[in-house]
């Protein structure tokens, strides 16, 4: 049987990882060759799970077309957060928690998405529909993307399931999750070593919106100052990429996971729309989203609709 390549998004973060490798270890407990990759760098967060848990990261690639005809998707269905030559596979599987757009297949597939704060809750469901333990180690991971994508529970898109399952792995992983979960954010969050272009890209997406062309990157941070400070640098790097990208709108959003607020910066010429989608006004580029943590729902559906 040939070998099927498991992978999230480019920019990968914390769920995207740990799924990629959750599913892969289901895959082989079912006899399928499995082997996950990722496509892009690791961020202190997801290094620092991985680390505590005694984990590999998974290969980096950039092309998937060289190596494997069947892929599966964890963590993300639009194309332009894939793989470069995703039109060139087949895609087999996809398990996911956001929205669907700008997907289609020639062949059937199985395609599971879920309205749950993270991949890895439907994958704990899996493992279940399947018979399979999951081991320490593995559920160790899960529970860090868990407490990642709903920010310790405090973010709108956390569900009771993610809940649930986040204290069923956290047993099997023999971890508390207050404890390790606030250590695991605050290593994500310390930013002091990072250049600008990490910073704007450590965790961004690029989405369509309507006739727009839209990249949305978010970092977190105990203190959005330590970013904030370096706001004309950031500037000046977010103008080069919508030219280079030909973007009409780059929201940058520094999330304070202590206060659950965020700061956005926006530039492009589609920039208003930030304004009408959260009701704020722009002063130098800047405004406050008060209560705003969730990308996947507080921020791309609003700026979806603002700029239809």
């Amino acid at each position: 049987m040939e070998k099927i390549l498991v992978f999230g998004h480019k920019n990968p973060d914390t769920d995207t990882i740990c799924s990629a490798i959750a599913y892969a270890e289901l895959k082989k407990k079912l006899g399928v060759e499995a082997e996950p990759v990722r496509l892009g760098e690791i961020n202190g967060e997801t290094k620092y799970a991985l680390e505590y848990f005694k984990v590999e990261a998974p290969r980096f690639v950039q092309k998937v077309a060289n190596e494997s005809k069947g892929v599966i998707l964890v963590d993300h269905n639009e194309r332009q957060q894939s793989a470069d030559d995703i039109d060139q596979v087949k895609v087999l599987e996809v398990i996911d928690h956001h929205r669907i757009a700008n997907f289609e297949t020639s062949d059937p597939l199985y395609y599971r998405a879920e309205p749950v704060g993270c991949t890895a809750t439907i994958l704990n469901k899996m493992y279940k529909e399947n018979g399979v333990a999951i081991s320490k180690e593995t559920a160790g991971l899960m529970l860090s993307a868990i407490i990642s994508d709903s920010l310790l529970f405090k973010s709108p898109t956390c569900t009771d399931q993610d809940i649930a399952a986040a204290k069923e792995l956290a047993e099997i992983a023999g971890v508390d999750v207050d404890t390790y979960g606030l250590a695991m954010l605050k290593a994500g969050a310390d930013l002091s070593d990072k250049s600008i272009e990490q910073l704007i890209s450590l965790d961004a997406k690029e989405f369509q919106m309507g006739t727009h062309k839209v990249e949305v990157a978010q970092v977190n941070a105990v203190d959005t100052n330590d970013v904030l400070a370096r706001k004309e640098e950031l500037e000046v790097a977010l103008t080069n990429k919508i030219s280079e990208k030909n973007l009409d709108l780059f929201l940058f959003v520094v999330t304070d996971i202590l206060n659950s607020d965020s700061v956005a910066i926006a530039l492009g010429n589609a920039a208003s729309a930030v304004e009408k989608a959260f009701n704020v006004s722009l002063e130098n580029n800047k405004a406050v989203l008060k209560g705003v943590v969730s990308r996947k729902k507080q921020i791309v559906p609003q700026l979806t609709d603002a700029l239809k």
